[in-house]
């Protein structure tokens, strides 16, 4: 399973989103800290869920930051994220 995968997998099992991308955006940092040439180190995450319902986008971020504190601690270098609920 790819890195892509496994965050989407998470992702969609926690959150149940309405709608959801992940883009490995690891080939627009070539030279940059933490790049490795195999790729999987920088992601972009757009997500719409009820779950952030009522949310600031700060705990979003939290959120989603804490679902995925193992692959950040491991080969994940920088995740953007665009956390919203339904209707935003």
């Amino acid at each position: 399973m790819t890195m892509k995968d496994n965050i989407t997998k998470k992702l969609t099992d926690a959150f149940a989103p309405l709608s959801l991308t992940v883009t490995d955006e690891s080939h627009l940092h070539a030279g940059h800290m933490g790049h490795r040439p195999e790729g999987e180190t920088h992601f972009r995450v757009n997500i719409v869920s009820e779950a952030f319902e009522g949310k600031s986008r700060l705990d979003r971020h939290r959120m989603v930051n804490t679902l995925l504190a193992a692959e950040l601690a491991g080969t994940v270098h920088a995740l953007a994220v665009k956390a919203i609920a339904p209707g935003e």
